[in-house]
């Protein structure tokens, strides 16, 4: 038993090996946490951020980054931790981290040090487990990060082609945390820190009575002895439900999301005699929770241990995250189900701390690589309804809410202020505008034009074909072409040659050729040649995968699907501009 310090300070690296901890005068962990990423203390690195904000909160935590699966000695290295060990497969699916659209081996990975793809194993998180169950008996295990919040419940796994259960089950974790993690693992702390106190934690049962209920999390057991009595429950189809019927898998996709927006309601499934139960999630974090955490004393660098470096963190080393969450909905895409549609965010004086901070850093030549979240344009946005249940998957698609308010001269004025800071001499954005946001204020476009903007904006209309758009949850082109032409006619008033430069999807579910071969057309009749397109992956959990599995609509009308590799290559070769359809190496 340890008495939690309040006020732990805070390490220049937390540790990873013994001699690490002994230099801290630690005997033993409080929390141990495994990644599948390379260990970059920077906080857009999830396992670097949860660990300062477990010890900001008096824990002893440390990090196993990719260890090796074929033996269990890096993650007892350090000893059996008092509490529990955490497991993340990393910052991606570790699948989609493995395999391209067309399920070929990848040979990079841009969170390994020396950018070279196999640091991890296929299912990361379900062979991270299996390694620390080896390593320390009857400890408990939380999962968490985007592969197992995005495969909490029955999902379709594209690179097998099947429905799999819960990794819950498969992973034989204590606890799945989903979402953002904050709250979730603190909380988790506090419990088996008291329970280890009074002495409960002794038995299966004081383990089991403290990971029970926690908001955000996943656990196994039974509906009746766990949910509250009066709580609002949200039955999904059962697993063998949806292995006997695919459209099953849309209902249980579209109703998990709706348990995610509204907030209070729990859910439950049946796998075979077991249930799996998702408590609500937990609230965002406030603004000032949201300051305490980014600004927690980052190295934002790799580990020294690395001989070379991490691309990732080139990338990342001089951002700054100013909000969480997207309002955006987009069915293909992780961030409404794991960040969540209601946005975060930061205010003023945090983000300026953070700038001050960032220009003593050694390495700081002058540039500040990137600003926002994951949409630029939406800090401070806010929803009028204020907790009010929410029917709308979406709060821009069809149209933008009434209720969603953002002041995007505000932006504009933080990005001034910003680069108006001594020792910041660069900063552009360079991509997350939303452009039909952007377009209800005509001056943050200008402002973004004549101020904000490098040469070039990569914007993400995605496809030009309504119906695709539609089930995309994306904007009309029309609103893609009229920012287009303000973005132009700015550039041109502001003397600077600039351009666009369109994220593009191919095989999208509801797409065909024709579709391709139109939006092909429209490119070439203005003289752009396609560089960033993705061939739709359909990642577990999104409803995009659901209509790519079931080959229907959410309102259950029957779409065309590439499924094929070929089909789905061939629609990627004429988006390229290739008369065959057939890509080629460029």
């Amino acid at each position: 038993m340890r008495k939690i310090e309040t006020h732990l300070e805070q390490p220049e690296f937390l540790p990873t090996d013994r001699k690490a901890m002994e230099v801290l005068g630690w005997d033993q962990l409080d929390i141990l946490l495994v990644s599948g990423d390379a260990y970059v203390d920077h906080p857009s690195f999830g396992t670097a951020l949860l660990g300062r904000w477990l010890v900001h909160h008096g824990f002893r935590v440390g990090i196993v980054a990719q260890p090796v699966w074929d033996s269990v000695d890096a993650v007892s290295a350090m000893g059996r931790p008092r509490l529990f060990a955490g497991v993340t497969a990393g910052a991606l699916d570790s699948m989609l981290a493995h395999y391209t659209a067309f399920r070929k081996k990848r040979h990079d990975d841009s969170y390994t040090p020396g950018g070279k793809a196999g640091a991890r194993p296929n299912r990361a998180t379900i062979v991270y487990t299996g390694l620390v169950r080896r390593a320390f008996s009857r400890l408990p295990v939380v999962i968490g990060g985007v592969e197992a919040s995005m495969r909490r419940a029955t999902h379709y796994d594209f690179w097998t082609d099947k429905i799999r259960r819960s990794i819950l089950l498969d992973s034989k974790a204590n606890l799945l945390i989903y979402g953002m993690a904050e709250l979730a693992l603190l909380e988790l702390a506090r419990r088996l820190d008291a329970a280890d106190t009074n002495g409960a934690a002794a038995t299966e049962q004081g383990i089991n009575a403290a990971l029970i209920g926690i908001p955000g999390s996943v656990f196994a057991g039974a509906p009746e002895a766990n949910i509250p009595p009066k709580a609002q429950v949200c039955h999904l189809p059962a697993h063998e439900e949806i292995l006997a019927n695919s459209q099953d898998l849309m209902a249980a996709t579209l109703l998990l999301e709706k348990q995610v927006h509204h907030g209070a309601t729990w859910a439950v499934q049946s796998v075979g005699d077991r249930t799996v139960i998702l408590s609500p999630p937990a609230r965002p974090l406030t603004e000032p929770e949201m300051g305490v955490l980014y600004g927690l004393p980052f190295a934002r660098t790799e580990h020294p241990s690395y001989r070379k470096p991490v691309p990732a963190c080139d990338m990342i080393r001089f951002s700054i995250t100013t909000h969480r969450g997207c309002g955006g909905g987009c069915s293909f895409c992780s961030i409404a189900l794991h960040q969540g549609r209601h946005i975060v965010s930061r205010d003023s004086a945090s983000i300026a701390a953070e700038v001050r901070e960032m220009v003593r850093h050694r390495e700081w030549k002058g540039s500040l690589s990137d600003i926002g979240g994951p949409t630029a344009n939406m800090w401070g946005a806010v929803c009028l309804r204020k907790g009010r249940a929410c029917v709308r998957p979406s709060c821009l698609h069809p149209d933008i809410c009434a209720s969603f308010h953002v002041d995007q001269r505000k932006i504009a004025g933080l990005l001034r202020r910003i680069f108006r800071h001594p020792g910041v001499r660069h900063f552009r954005v360079a991509s997350g505008v939303r452009h039909d946001l952007a377009l209800t204020e005509p001056e943050y476009v200008r402002a973004l034009t004549r101020e904000f903007t490098g040469g070039q904006l990569k914007l993400a209309p995605e496809h030009r074909s309504s119906s695709v758009l539609n089930l995309m949850r994306k904007p009309d082109f029309a609103r893609f072409e009229e920012f287009v032409k303000l973005f132009n006619r700015s550039s041109d008033a502001s003397g600077k040659k600039q351009f666009i430069l369109p994220y593009l999807i191919s095989a999208f579910p509801g797409c065909t050729d024709d579709h391709m071969r139109e939006l092909a057309a429209w490119l070439k009749t203005r003289h752009w040649e396609p560089r960033q397109v993705q061939c739709f992956v359909p990642v577990p959990g999104t409803v995009a995968t659901a209509m790519y599995f079931t080959g229907q609509d959410p309102k259950g009308h029957p779409i065309h699907v590439a499924r094929t590799d070929a089909e789905r290559l061939r629609q990627h070769g004429i988006l390229l501009g290739h008369k065959t359809g057939r890509t080629r190496k460029t």
